[in-house]
């Protein structure tokens, strides 16, 4: 009777351990004008505010390996410039800038594995 409650018990902890997920296994960088991430596990949500002039460029490099990602990138409570959902492929874009102010780009991911790098570029 004690082996199998002894067994009970280990497969309650093991459920337990195994809940508690990974949100976020990798490595991050932001500043005023850059906002990295490379990530073999990203199941949350980031933000980076970037700090861009009137003409100049936000240029994106998305890779996602695994699952999605979403991206939205918005000025203060503003509609946002540039919204995607479900990315699950490689690509390159720019967003031209028509208006100075502090930018907010949010990356999602769900089981995601990849890559994100946000630049502000000055033409």
């Amino acid at each position: 009777m004690k082996k199998y409650l002894s067994i009970l018990c280990l497969l309650i902890l093991t459920l337990l351990l195994t809940a508690c997920g990974v949100y976020f296994e990798g490595s991050r960088i932001g500043s005023d004008n850059e906002f990295v991430m490379n990530f073999k596990m990203f199941n949350t949500a980031d933000s980076q505010h970037l700090i861009v002039e009137e003409g100049e460029t936000i240029h994106a490099e998305i890779i996602v390996e695994s699952s999605s990602l979403s991206i939205k990138v918005q000025k203060d409570n503003e509609t946002p410039i540039y919204e995607e959902n479900d990315i699950c492929l490689t690509d390159k874009f720019d967003i031209e800038i028509e208006e100075s102010g502090t930018y907010v780009v949010t990356v999602t991911g769900e089981k995601a594995k990849g890559s994100v790098n946000f630049t502000v570029v000055t033409h």
